[in-house]
């Protein structure tokens, strides 16, 4: 049987949302942006109004008032955006239990095999009329056999559209696409397809498979199966998400850090948060990494280590973080922004490697700590509790601060 995938899109999702609340901008230019003073002012999202002034995600807003000087900027409520999108959701799940979410404003489904809903383009119809009704924003769907293609039509007209690429006419127009509209085809694949003198997705599908993989390793015969339409990954249910490959976080304090006591205090913050996520989703980190953003060149670079022991505490990332970032960085200059992650992961639960080096007394205490402070978060709220010298982004102080690290 011939697989059924729709894709759905929430056009504009943070405009759109916000709209809901302020009807009077409608058919203005509108955006959804960061804090300017906190130098985190990027565009999140942009109306219809603003893409046509040359608007674009992920401009600063600086440029983006340039082209466009009537902007109006809105900042961002991410928990509206997570209500709405779990009411979509909701929506989905009368269609199929098979929802792949993927971000806060898409999803793949499947419908296959689903009796009331057999015929793919009838079913995208209806969830598109619904989402307008009941929630008040629009989406755009694609259908087709596989996903790649399906979250191409969603994105092929907008907004409030459903578009088919069936087998009789992806080829036609589905192939004169630029390669970068295929799924996972970023700025550097881009790049390196273009040297190859692969532009659009149909010479992307009739390339030298073993020259895509000479130069692209096995993401380049991942991209070659796509552009074909030979992908057949499942459709995930929703409650079995794979499990995650990194956690981590990263932070542009609202001024440069200048000296290692600006960076014990951010990174401090950066470790409780990754720590947190780490014992929440039940993993422990084989593998830490520390990115440093350089304030003159904004320039990123990173270094990483493997941990002896996979670890999920606050102080233990802390520590370790602190020894990858004085190897990497030396301190010849001012900072941007800092970054944390934790990879290698491997379940809490499972075995572990004693040794005669580790005094497990005081670590199964400081173990009971960290239990101890997410069981506080988890009644009152993050912000109820935290350590000692950590300095939260928008709380790091604008001078220069000191504090001894104990």
């Amino acid at each position: 049987m011939e697989r059924v995938i729709l894709h759905s899109d929430i056009n504009a999702c943070y405009v759109s949302i916000e709209l809901l609340d302020r009807p009077e901008l409608r058919g203005l230019p509108v955006a959804v942006g960061g804090s300017a003073e906190a130098r985190h002012g990027i565009i999140l999202a942009k109306s219809d109004e603003a893409k046509r002034c040359g608007v674009k995600t992920g401009m600063v807003l600086w440029q983006a008032r340039q082209l466009c000087p009537e902007l109006i900027v809105l900042p961002p409520h991410y928990d509206k955006y997570e209500r709405v999108s779990h009411a979509a959701r909701a929506i989905y799940s009368q269609f199929t239990d098979r929802q792949e979410p993927f971000g806060l404003d898409e999803s793949w489904l499947d419908i296959t095999g689903c009796h009331a809903h057999k015929d793919g383009y009838l079913a995208a119809q209806e969830i598109r009329r619904r989402i307008r009704r009941e929630l008040g924003v629009t989406v755009s769907v694609g259908v087709s056999w596989n996903k790649p293609f399906a979250k191409l039509g969603s994105d092929y007209r907008k907004p409030d559209a459903v578009t088919v690429f069936d087998r009789d006419n992806y080829r036609q127009a589905i192939w004169p696409l630029p390669v970068s509209d295929l799924l996972f085809v970023g700025p550097a694949s881009t790049r390196t397809l273009g040297a190859l003198g692969i532009r659009t997705i149909g010479q992307l599908a009739q390339a030298d498979p073993e020259t895509l993989r000479l130069r692209m390793g096995k993401s380049g015969l991942t991209l070659y199966r796509y552009a074909n339409g030979w992908d057949e990954s499942p459709v995930r249910r929703f409650d079995c998400a794979p499990p995650p490959k990194s956690i981590g976080n990263s932070t542009t304090p609202p001024r440069d850090l200048l000296n290692e006591a600006d960076v014990r205090a951010v990174m401090l913050a950066l470790a409780d948060e990754v720590a947190g996520r780490l014992r929440q989703s039940g993993y422990r980190a084989g593998l830490l990494e520390v990115s440093v953003r350089d304030a003159a060149s904004l320039g990123w670079s990173g270094r990483q280590a493997t941990l002896r022991r996979a670890a999920d505490g606050t102080r233990e990332l802390y520590h370790l973080a602190m020894e990858l970032f004085r190897q990497l960085h030396g301190w010849p200059g001012a900072l941007r922004g800092l970054g944390l992650r934790a990879g290698a992961l491997r379940p809490a639960d499972g075995p572990e490697q004693t040794d005669l080096f580790t005094d497990y007394r005081r670590l199964d205490g400081r173990r009971r700590i960290d239990g101890a402070v997410d069981a506080i978060r988890r009644r009152y709220g993050d912000g109820a509790i935290r350590y000692m010298g950590a300095a939260l982004p928008e709380d790091l102080p604008r001078e220069k601060c000191s504090f001894t690290d104990r």
